[in-house]
């Protein structure tokens, strides 16, 4: 179902509303591009979220701009693990609702 070639079909969803599309990349680009917080601390924000939303199509791109913004191996190993203590912590505390 996963296909990183799917997002070549970008341009169908730019041809039928080109000003959300337009919008989501502003959003996208502002989100993500140097600021108060660097583009690789973003990056490995964006990949621990993936992590979270099972993203493919997100882990894919994101782990690529992390890598090119400088994050090490190790930096992505801790994010790993923070999105799974993150994860984790979700599951047991959603679980005192059910006590």
């Amino acid at each position: 179902m996963y296909d990183m070639s799917n997002i070549d079909k970008l341009a169908t969803l730019k041809t039928h509303s080109p000003e959300a599309l337009a919008a989501f990349q502003a959003l996208d680009k502002a989100a993500l591009g140097d600021g108060a917080i660097p583009k690789k601390y973003k990056e490995l924000m964006a990949l621990a979220v993936a992590l979270t939303t099972q993203c493919p199509y997100c882990l894919e791109i994101h782990k690529g701009e992390a890598k090119k913004a400088g994050a090490t191996d190790e930096e992505l190993s801790e994010t790993v693990f923070i999105a799974t203590a993150l994860r984790a912590g979700a599951a047991l505390t959603h679980g005192t609702h059910i006590l």
